[in-house]
């Protein structure tokens, strides 16, 4: 957190032209470092991209997610420990590979290879490549893997404002005020859905609580890139990408709530498609925590078997140290953490197929011989087909017995610390209300929001006519469910055409106090817009032909948002 801090910093200070603050991507791990930051410092933050980051360790679904199973079979984090005393004070980055490689044996085992082999011709770079990343596996200090396993993925104690800093600052999420885009897929079986959103639901209790915390959460789910095509943004997570680099600005200002981003193929806008870069239009339509529920499926009978799994690797990891550890730091030294690593699954077949193995230099010479007499075959050749049969039975059986093997890795852990016996053994009554803290209402909270809107309430009345017709727009806005990026370029072109006016900054500011006043009231936020407005006919008319010309570029206004057109239009009429 503190090198991030000092990064932020520094590059804030060499670009004091930028408007806004740095839009700052956490892919994965990085992503719940990110919030950590972000929650004791939101000043350094523009808007916050985690796709697919854990944040909610034990959401899942059942059938469906068996790695969040794993901290439970092993006994808990004792394990960890352990490895790490072999290593002489170092955890190796191997193990972590290898958790993730089993997840999908098909793949790992044979899908892989076989794709290499079978289009040899062309694969090998692409293969290299990504094996070359895949591989650089990193260690991690054993303080460090220790308090990642015990705070974040055991004892999930990051979304319920647990965590304390070094220096006594408490971690709430809810402390973050950039708009934050949780992007995830259902194919992603390391870090599903449930824990890339389940967060939002561990820190508020109902809608108007976001609202209060001036928090704008944007999510977005795929429905089949896996856990890495999310970061190196494979062919079918690219319009996602896209649309989001491109519309960071309209995100920044998206009012308080939650949204769901909605991709739009180009070709089926009827209206204002020259708008929108790329080939996608996106648009955020108002989502509701019950929406997030629906995805999420919380399940007080799974917090009660976490919160179980929780105390018996407290349990565990103190016997660990107390009768184990010592003797197991005396006999390891560098040599056999060397070893050890040289051993490890991830790096044993990566070494005995270098070059250090003397016998590679006769396949490679090999290899020299074949490239020369390669006589590609045909697809229709018998032995081909052959080959691709064999190949696709050999993946069924893989993926079978890899779906046994996490329906078995499921029963167990659900019979085992789903047993009331285990449950009262480590402290758990059956009256318990929830096992885990949920944040409340902080005084420092109550405290901020009361301020907020007593400021806000005093300042209804105060602006000018650009501060008018940001609330008319607002107001026109909160008619409908969706904001989409049309409406964001024709901001964006009349503030080209009229020169510099508000930096996005102050835009932002100005909509969100707006978008407040009509929350809190209404009916006095509308009153005062005649006030506000300029007495001169024409300056008027251009800013409500200004604002006509934004709330329809994606599409006449129907419905709910043509009656708050019509009432905008008497409010602009009743100024003169």
């Amino acid at each position: 957190m503190r090198a991030e801090e000092a990064f932020l910093e520094k590059v804030i200070a060499l670009h004091p032209q930028a408007e806004g603050k740095p839009c700052v991507i956490g892919n994965c791990q990085a992503g719940w470092a990110v919030m950590m930051l972000a929650a004791v410092r939101p000043e350094l933050f523009g808007p916050i991209i985690v796709p697919g980051s854990p944040l909610s360790y034990w959401a899942g679904v059942k059938g469906q997610n068996p790695m969040r199973y794993t901290g439970g079979l092993y006994g808990g984090s004792w394990l960890t420990a352990l490895m790490s005393d072999l290593g002489k004070g170092r955890f190796d980055g191997g193990y972590l590979v290898d958790n993730f490689e089993g997840m999908n044996p098909a793949n790992t085992y044979w899908s892989k290879n076989y794709n290499l082999w079978s289009n040899v011709d062309t694969e090998a770079e692409r293969f290299l490549d990504f094996e070359r990343w895949w591989g650089g596996h990193v260690s991690l200090n054993a303080e460090e893997i220790q308090w990642i396993v015990d705070q974040l993925f055991i004892g999930n104690r990051l979304a319920s404002a647990e965590l304390t800093t070094s220096d006594g600052v408490r971690i709430d999420l809810r402390n973050i005020r950039s708009p934050i885009l949780c992007f995830a897929s259902e194919g992603d079986n390391i870090t599903p859905p449930q824990q890339a959103i389940g967060w939002i639901l561990d820190c508020y209790e109902d809608d108007d609580d976001i609202l209060a915390n001036e928090q704008t959460i944007v999510y977005a789910i795929h429905k089949s890139v896996g856990h890495l095509g999310i970061f190196v943004s494979g062919g079918v997570a690219k319009k996602e990408h896209q649309e989001f680099a491109s519309n960071i600005d309209l995100i920044d200002i998206l009012p308080p709530g939650i949204y769901e981003a909605v991709m739009v193929p180009k070709s089926a806008m009827a209206t204002g498609a020259e708008l929108a870069g790329g080939d996608w239009v996106v648009r955020f339509e108002r989502r509701s925590l019950d929406d997030v529920r629906a995805i999420v499926q919380p399940d007080p009978e799974d917090e009660r078997r976490f919160a179980t799994v929780k105390r018996v690797s407290e349990i565990n990891l103190g016997l660990y140290r107390t009768l184990l550890q010592p003797l197991v730091q005396a006999f390891a030294n560098d040599k056999s953490a060397d070893w050890l690593h040289k051993l490890q699954p991830a790096e044993l077949p990566l070494e005995l197929l270098s070059d250090k193995n003397p016998l590679m230099g006769q396949v490679a010479a090999l290899a020299e011989q074949v490239r020369e007499q390669r006589v590609p075959q045909a697809p229709d050749n018998p032995f081909v087909q052959l080959q691709e049969m064999m190949s696709s039975m050999m993946v069924s059986a893989l993926d079978g017995w890899r779906d046994v093997r996490d329906q078995s890795i499921e029963q167990i852990f659900l019979a085992v610390y789903g047993n009331p016996m285990l449950q009262a053994l480590v402290g758990l009554q059956a009256t318990d209300e929830a096992p885990r803290r949920r944040p409340g209402m902080e005084p420092e909270e109550i405290a901020y929001i009361n301020e907020r809107i007593a400021e806000i309430k005093a300042r209804i009345g105060e602006g000018g006519q650009v501060e008018a017709a940001i609330r008319a727009l607002v107001y026109i806005g909160m008619g409908g469910t969706a904001l989409d990026e049309r409406r964001f370029a024709v901001v964006q072109q009349i503030r080209d055409e009229e020169g510099e006016g508000m930096t996005l900054e102050e835009f932002k500011h100005a909509l969100r106090e707006q978008f407040f006043a009509l929350l809190l009231d209404q009916e006095a936020a509308l009153a005062a817009i005649p006030k506000m407005l300029s007495k001169d006919p024409k300056a008027r008319q251009k800013e409500l032909d200004t604002i006509r010309r934004v709330v329809t570029a994606s599409g006449e206004l129907e419905g709910e948002k043509a009656k708050r057109w019509a009432k905008v239009e008497e409010l602009f009429a009743a100024s003169a």
